[in-house]
Protein backbone atom coordinates (compact mmCIF):
# COMPACT_ATOMS: atom_id res chain seq x y z
CA UNK A 1 0.00 0.00 0.00
CA UNK A 2 1.66 3.29 -1.24
CA UNK A 3 2.85 5.56 2.14
CA UNK A 4 0.23 8.67 1.93
CA UNK A 5 2.51 11.88 1.37
CA UNK A 6 2.05 14.22 4.03
CA UNK A 7 1.46 17.51 4.06
CA UNK A 8 4.47 20.18 4.81
CA UNK A 9 4.28 23.53 6.22
CA UNK A 10 6.40 26.30 7.06
CA UNK A 11 5.14 28.71 9.49
CA UNK A 12 6.84 31.88 10.54
CA UNK A 13 7.11 34.25 13.52
CA UNK A 14 8.53 35.81 16.62
CA UNK A 15 10.92 37.87 18.60
CA UNK A 16 7.68 37.54 21.26
CA UNK A 17 5.31 35.81 22.60
CA UNK A 18 2.36 37.48 21.17
CA UNK A 19 3.74 36.07 17.43
CA UNK A 20 4.91 32.89 18.80
CA UNK A 21 1.67 31.41 21.39
CA UNK A 22 -0.50 31.86 18.18
CA UNK A 23 1.65 29.92 15.89
CA UNK A 24 2.33 27.04 18.03
CA UNK A 25 -1.42 26.55 18.87
CA UNK A 26 -2.39 26.40 14.64
CA UNK A 27 1.00 23.85 14.61
CA UNK A 28 -0.91 21.65 17.36
CA UNK A 29 -4.45 22.41 15.66
CA UNK A 30 -2.64 21.35 12.10
CA UNK A 31 -1.39 18.65 13.72
CA UNK A 32 -4.46 17.49 15.23
CA UNK A 33 -6.58 18.10 12.00
CA UNK A 34 -4.45 15.97 9.98
CA UNK A 35 -3.81 13.07 12.35
CA UNK A 36 -0.25 14.23 12.19
CA UNK A 37 0.09 13.70 8.28
CA UNK A 38 1.94 16.78 8.34
CA UNK A 39 5.91 17.65 8.70
CA UNK A 40 6.16 21.63 10.09
CA UNK A 41 9.00 23.35 10.03
CA UNK A 42 9.20 26.91 12.31
CA UNK A 43 11.39 30.24 11.06
CA UNK A 44 12.31 32.38 13.46
CA UNK A 45 14.99 35.23 14.29
CA UNK A 46 18.26 33.29 15.11
CA UNK A 47 18.89 35.74 18.63
CA UNK A 48 14.76 35.75 19.87
CA UNK A 49 13.03 33.54 22.16
CA UNK A 50 11.36 31.54 19.61
CA UNK A 51 14.88 29.71 19.23
CA UNK A 52 13.86 28.48 22.79
CA UNK A 53 9.99 27.96 23.03
CA UNK A 54 9.45 26.45 19.74
CA UNK A 55 11.69 23.64 20.35
CA UNK A 56 10.35 23.41 23.72
CA UNK A 57 6.89 22.71 21.88
CA UNK A 58 8.32 19.61 20.22
CA UNK A 59 9.25 21.79 16.75
CA UNK A 60 11.94 22.31 14.12
CA UNK A 61 13.09 25.70 14.18
CA UNK A 62 15.38 27.51 11.42
CA UNK A 63 17.01 30.85 12.55
CA UNK A 64 17.33 33.67 9.60
CA UNK A 65 19.89 36.80 10.44
CA UNK A 66 17.35 39.87 11.14
CA UNK A 67 16.26 42.63 13.41
CA UNK A 68 14.40 45.41 13.26
CA UNK A 69 14.50 49.12 12.65
CA UNK A 70 15.04 50.59 15.76
CA UNK A 71 12.80 53.56 15.97
CA UNK A 72 15.61 55.84 17.31
CA UNK A 73 18.52 57.07 14.87
CA UNK A 74 20.75 54.29 14.98
CA UNK A 75 24.30 53.05 12.78
CA UNK A 76 22.22 49.59 13.41
CA UNK A 77 19.61 50.87 10.82
CA UNK A 78 22.02 50.60 8.14
CA UNK A 79 22.78 46.98 8.23
CA UNK A 80 19.00 46.11 7.92
CA UNK A 81 18.95 46.12 4.31
CA UNK A 82 21.92 43.73 4.32
CA UNK A 83 20.13 41.63 6.94
CA UNK A 84 16.58 41.39 5.12
CA UNK A 85 18.49 40.19 2.32
CA UNK A 86 20.45 37.50 3.87
CA UNK A 87 17.09 36.10 5.40
CA UNK A 88 15.46 36.36 1.84
CA UNK A 89 18.19 34.49 0.24
CA UNK A 90 18.21 31.45 3.62
CA UNK A 91 14.74 31.42 3.12
CA UNK A 92 14.56 30.75 -0.42
CA UNK A 93 17.51 28.11 0.42
CA UNK A 94 15.08 26.22 3.36
CA UNK A 95 11.94 26.29 0.77
CA UNK A 96 14.32 24.71 -1.66
CA UNK A 97 15.29 21.90 0.69
CA UNK A 98 11.75 21.81 2.46
CA UNK A 99 9.41 22.07 -0.20
CA UNK A 100 6.60 23.38 1.47
CA UNK A 101 2.86 23.06 -0.02
CA UNK A 102 1.86 26.06 2.65
CA UNK A 103 3.15 28.48 4.53
CA UNK A 104 1.37 30.94 7.12
CA UNK A 105 3.36 34.38 9.06
CA UNK A 106 2.48 35.66 12.53
CA UNK A 107 4.43 38.96 11.99
CA UNK A 108 7.94 39.79 12.96
CA UNK A 109 10.78 40.69 10.35
CA UNK A 110 11.40 36.93 10.33
CA UNK A 111 7.82 36.46 9.35
CA UNK A 112 8.79 39.26 6.99
CA UNK A 113 11.75 37.96 5.00
CA UNK A 114 10.40 33.92 4.93
CA UNK A 115 6.99 35.11 3.74
CA UNK A 116 8.03 36.98 0.87
CA UNK A 117 10.60 34.30 0.16
CA UNK A 118 7.50 32.14 -0.10
CA UNK A 119 5.75 34.63 -2.60
CA UNK A 120 8.41 34.52 -5.14
CA UNK A 121 8.77 30.36 -4.80
CA UNK A 122 4.53 30.51 -5.60
CA UNK A 123 3.66 28.68 -2.33
CA UNK A 124 -0.21 29.33 -0.63
CA UNK A 125 0.33 31.52 1.74
CA UNK A 126 -1.51 33.54 4.43
CA UNK A 127 -1.00 35.83 7.59
CA UNK A 128 -1.68 36.56 10.93
CA UNK A 129 -2.37 39.86 12.19
CA UNK A 130 -2.97 39.97 15.79
CA UNK A 131 -3.65 43.33 16.65
CA UNK A 132 -6.28 46.02 15.82
CA UNK A 133 -3.32 48.03 14.15
CA UNK A 134 -1.62 45.77 11.56
CA UNK A 135 2.26 45.71 11.65
CA UNK A 136 4.68 46.92 8.97
CA UNK A 137 5.60 43.60 8.26
CA UNK A 138 1.98 41.97 7.71
CA UNK A 139 1.32 45.74 5.68
CA UNK A 140 4.24 45.18 3.36
CA UNK A 141 2.87 40.98 2.91
CA UNK A 142 -0.78 42.46 2.22
CA UNK A 143 -0.56 42.03 -1.64
CA UNK A 144 1.87 38.42 -1.75
CA UNK A 145 -0.47 36.87 0.15
CA UNK A 146 -3.84 34.77 -0.77
CA UNK A 147 -5.62 35.36 2.59
CA UNK A 148 -5.25 37.74 5.96
CA UNK A 149 -6.47 35.96 8.95
CA UNK A 150 -7.62 38.99 11.77
CA UNK A 151 -8.47 39.40 14.90
CA UNK A 152 -10.33 42.45 14.64
CA UNK A 153 -13.11 44.31 12.65
CA UNK A 154 -12.61 47.22 10.24
CA UNK A 155 -9.18 45.62 8.95
CA UNK A 156 -10.18 46.94 5.30
CA UNK A 157 -8.25 50.19 6.34
CA UNK A 158 -4.84 47.69 6.02
CA UNK A 159 -5.45 45.12 3.85
CA UNK A 160 -7.76 44.27 1.01
CA UNK A 161 -11.23 43.53 2.15
CA UNK A 162 -11.97 40.22 0.00
CA UNK A 163 -8.76 38.76 1.79
CA UNK A 164 -9.44 39.14 4.81
CA UNK A 165 -11.37 36.63 7.14
CA UNK A 166 -12.29 37.64 10.79
CA UNK A 167 -10.68 34.39 12.80
CA UNK A 168 -9.63 36.11 16.47
CA UNK A 169 -6.48 34.86 18.32
CA UNK A 170 -5.66 31.60 19.52
CA UNK A 171 -5.73 30.79 22.61
CA UNK A 172 -4.27 28.10 24.72
CA UNK A 173 -7.07 25.27 25.56
CA UNK A 174 -6.24 24.86 28.87
CA UNK A 175 -7.45 28.47 29.24
CA UNK A 176 -10.23 28.02 27.31
CA UNK A 177 -11.30 25.09 29.60
CA UNK A 178 -10.65 27.48 32.92
CA UNK A 179 -14.47 26.89 33.90
CA UNK A 180 -15.44 26.68 37.11
CA UNK A 181 -12.34 26.36 39.18
CA UNK A 182 -12.10 29.21 41.30
CA UNK A 183 -12.22 27.38 44.25
CA UNK A 184 -9.14 25.36 43.51
CA UNK A 185 -7.25 28.53 42.30
CA UNK A 186 -7.39 29.80 45.48
CA UNK A 187 -6.42 27.09 46.95
CA UNK A 188 -3.85 26.51 44.99
CA UNK A 189 -2.52 30.13 45.59
CA UNK A 190 -3.22 30.02 48.96
CA UNK A 191 -5.49 32.58 49.33
CA UNK A 192 -8.28 33.61 51.64
CA UNK A 193 -11.94 32.21 50.05
CA UNK A 194 -14.06 34.74 51.53
CA UNK A 195 -11.88 37.93 50.03
CA UNK A 196 -12.13 39.04 46.30
CA UNK A 197 -8.88 38.67 44.31
CA UNK A 198 -6.98 40.58 42.23
CA UNK A 199 -4.78 39.71 39.24
CA UNK A 200 -1.79 41.25 37.82
CA UNK A 201 0.22 40.27 34.77
CA UNK A 202 2.50 42.17 32.71
CA UNK A 203 4.36 39.15 30.64
CA UNK A 204 7.32 36.72 31.19
CA UNK A 205 9.12 40.16 31.63
CA UNK A 206 6.87 41.77 33.85
CA UNK A 207 5.79 45.20 33.31
CA UNK A 208 7.68 47.77 34.72
CA UNK A 209 5.47 50.61 35.61
CA UNK A 210 2.56 48.07 36.47
CA UNK A 211 4.81 46.41 39.02
CA UNK A 212 6.16 49.90 40.69
CA UNK A 213 2.73 50.81 40.67
CA UNK A 214 1.10 47.65 42.76
CA UNK A 215 4.52 47.86 44.71
CA UNK A 216 4.09 51.67 45.73
CA UNK A 217 0.45 50.97 47.11
CA UNK A 218 0.55 47.57 48.51
CA UNK A 219 -0.29 49.10 51.63
CA UNK A 220 -3.30 50.37 50.27
CA UNK A 221 -4.60 46.54 48.58
CA UNK A 222 -3.89 45.22 52.11
CA UNK A 223 -6.61 47.89 54.11
CA UNK A 224 -9.05 47.16 50.80
CA UNK A 225 -8.82 43.26 52.24
CA UNK A 226 -8.36 41.64 48.86
CA UNK A 227 -6.14 38.69 47.62
CA UNK A 228 -3.63 39.80 45.62
CA UNK A 229 -1.69 37.06 42.53
CA UNK A 230 0.89 39.03 41.21
CA UNK A 231 3.11 37.93 38.20
CA UNK A 232 5.80 40.65 38.54
CA UNK A 233 8.49 39.05 35.74
CA UNK A 234 12.12 37.59 36.19
CA UNK A 235 13.39 41.02 36.04
CA UNK A 236 11.79 42.78 39.06
CA UNK A 237 11.94 42.02 42.42
CA UNK A 238 9.76 43.95 45.53
CA UNK A 239 11.50 44.85 48.69
CA UNK A 240 8.17 45.46 50.52
CA UNK A 241 6.57 42.02 50.02
CA UNK A 242 8.71 40.39 52.78
CA UNK A 243 7.46 42.78 55.12
CA UNK A 244 3.71 42.54 54.93
CA UNK A 245 1.93 41.13 57.58
CA UNK A 246 0.93 37.62 56.89
CA UNK A 247 -2.77 38.64 57.32
CA UNK A 248 -2.06 39.72 53.36
CA UNK A 249 -3.42 36.96 51.32
CA UNK A 250 -0.49 37.48 48.30
CA UNK A 251 1.28 35.44 46.40
CA UNK A 252 4.41 36.56 44.24
CA UNK A 253 5.49 34.95 41.39
CA UNK A 254 8.01 35.90 38.40
CA UNK A 255 6.25 33.70 36.26
CA UNK A 256 2.58 32.17 35.96
CA UNK A 257 2.36 28.58 34.52
CA UNK A 258 -1.29 28.14 35.60
CA UNK A 259 -2.38 30.25 34.14
CA UNK A 260 -5.60 29.16 33.95
CA UNK A 261 -6.26 29.06 37.53
CA UNK A 262 -5.04 32.08 37.94
CA UNK A 263 -7.75 33.28 36.03
CA UNK A 264 -10.11 31.45 37.71
CA UNK A 265 -9.34 32.73 41.04
CA UNK A 266 -9.44 36.83 40.18
CA UNK A 267 -12.65 38.88 40.55
CA UNK A 268 -10.53 41.90 38.08
CA UNK A 269 -7.18 41.52 36.31
CA UNK A 270 -4.67 44.35 36.00
CA UNK A 271 -2.61 43.71 32.47
CA UNK A 272 -0.40 44.87 29.99
CA UNK A 273 -3.01 45.20 26.45
CA UNK A 274 -0.87 42.61 23.92
CA UNK A 275 -3.51 40.93 21.57
CA UNK A 276 -3.09 37.87 23.07
CA UNK A 277 -3.90 39.13 26.71
CA UNK A 278 -6.79 40.67 25.63
CA UNK A 279 -7.63 37.48 23.85
CA UNK A 280 -7.13 35.34 27.04
CA UNK A 281 -9.24 37.88 28.75
CA UNK A 282 -12.13 37.71 26.61
CA UNK A 283 -12.97 34.07 26.65
CA UNK A 284 -12.92 34.18 30.77
CA UNK A 285 -14.84 37.05 30.80
CA UNK A 286 -13.14 39.08 33.89
CA UNK A 287 -13.28 42.82 34.72
CA UNK A 288 -9.60 44.19 33.67
CA UNK A 289 -7.77 47.01 33.54
CA UNK A 290 -5.68 47.48 30.50
CA UNK A 291 -1.93 49.46 31.24
CA UNK A 292 -0.73 49.86 27.83
CA UNK A 293 2.94 49.21 27.09
CA UNK A 294 4.30 52.67 25.57
CA UNK A 295 7.94 51.01 24.36
CA UNK A 296 6.09 48.75 21.11
CA UNK A 297 5.73 49.41 17.57
CA UNK A 298 3.34 52.01 16.52
CA UNK A 299 1.85 52.16 19.72
CA UNK A 300 -0.21 48.80 19.09
CA UNK A 301 -1.17 48.28 22.36
CA UNK A 302 -3.06 51.90 23.16
CA UNK A 303 -4.65 50.94 19.64
CA UNK A 304 -5.65 47.05 20.96
CA UNK A 305 -7.02 48.51 24.73
CA UNK A 306 -9.17 51.87 22.52
CA UNK A 307 -10.95 48.88 21.09
CA UNK A 308 -12.42 47.81 24.21
CA UNK A 309 -12.67 50.73 25.94
CA UNK A 310 -14.81 51.65 23.01
CA UNK A 311 -17.10 49.26 23.84
CA UNK A 312 -17.52 49.53 27.24
CA UNK A 313 -15.34 45.99 27.62
CA UNK A 314 -12.56 47.17 29.55
CA UNK A 315 -10.65 50.04 31.89
CA UNK A 316 -7.61 51.58 30.46
CA UNK A 317 -5.00 53.45 32.65
CA UNK A 318 -2.42 54.81 30.95
CA UNK A 319 1.15 53.80 31.76
CA UNK A 320 1.98 57.77 32.54
CA UNK A 321 -0.99 57.77 35.41
CA UNK A 322 -0.67 54.30 36.46
CA UNK A 323 1.32 55.10 39.58
CA UNK A 324 -1.17 57.69 40.40
CA UNK A 325 -4.63 55.69 39.36
CA UNK A 326 -4.23 52.32 38.85
CA UNK A 327 -4.62 50.83 42.29
CA UNK A 328 -7.58 53.17 43.25
CA UNK A 329 -8.79 52.31 39.94
CA UNK A 330 -8.86 48.69 40.55
CA UNK A 331 -10.33 49.20 44.30
CA UNK A 332 -13.02 51.44 42.92
CA UNK A 333 -14.00 48.46 40.52
CA UNK A 334 -14.11 46.15 43.14
CA UNK A 335 -16.69 47.92 45.55
CA UNK A 336 -19.28 48.25 42.26
CA UNK A 337 -20.74 44.59 41.36
CA UNK A 338 -22.20 45.81 38.61
CA UNK A 339 -19.04 47.39 36.50
CA UNK A 340 -18.29 44.45 37.08
CA UNK A 341 -20.36 42.56 35.88
CA UNK A 342 -21.23 44.55 32.58
CA UNK A 343 -17.29 45.09 31.97
CA UNK A 344 -17.43 41.13 32.08
CA UNK A 345 -19.81 40.68 30.39
CA UNK A 346 -18.99 43.45 27.42
CA UNK A 347 -15.35 41.77 26.89
CA UNK A 348 -16.75 37.99 27.07
CA UNK A 349 -18.92 39.37 23.62
CA UNK A 350 -15.81 39.96 22.18
CA UNK A 351 -14.55 36.81 22.60
CA UNK A 352 -13.84 34.63 19.53
CA UNK A 353 -13.26 30.44 20.49
CA UNK A 354 -11.83 28.46 17.98
CA UNK A 355 -9.22 30.56 16.58
CA UNK A 356 -6.90 28.25 15.75
CA UNK A 357 -9.32 25.74 14.16
CA UNK A 358 -10.58 28.43 12.38
CA UNK A 359 -7.05 29.72 10.86
CA UNK A 360 -6.46 26.20 9.84
CA UNK A 361 -9.82 25.61 7.97
CA UNK A 362 -8.52 28.99 5.82
CA UNK A 363 -4.80 27.79 5.48
CA UNK A 364 -5.54 24.33 4.51
CA UNK A 365 -8.58 25.94 1.88
CA UNK A 366 -5.20 27.35 -0.22
CA UNK A 367 -4.57 23.83 -1.25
Amino acid sequence: MKEQTKLRVIISGGGTGGHIYPAIAVAQAIQKRLNNQVEILFVGASDRMEMEKVPKAGYAIEGLWISGLQRSLSIKNLLFPVKFLSAVSKSLGIINRFKPDLAIGFGGYASGAMMYASSLKGIPSMIHEQNSYAGITNKILKNRVQKIAVAYDNMERFFPAQKIVKTGNPVRQDIVDFGNKRAEGINFFGLNQSKKTVLVIGGSLGARTINQSIEQDLELLRDANINLIWQTGKLFESSKVAHMPHSFSLKVSPFIYEMDLAYAAADIVISRAGALSIAELAIVAKPVILVPSPNVSEDHQTKNAMALVEKDAAVMVKDIDAKMQLVQTAISILSDEKRQQKLGKNIHAMAITHAADRIVDELLALR
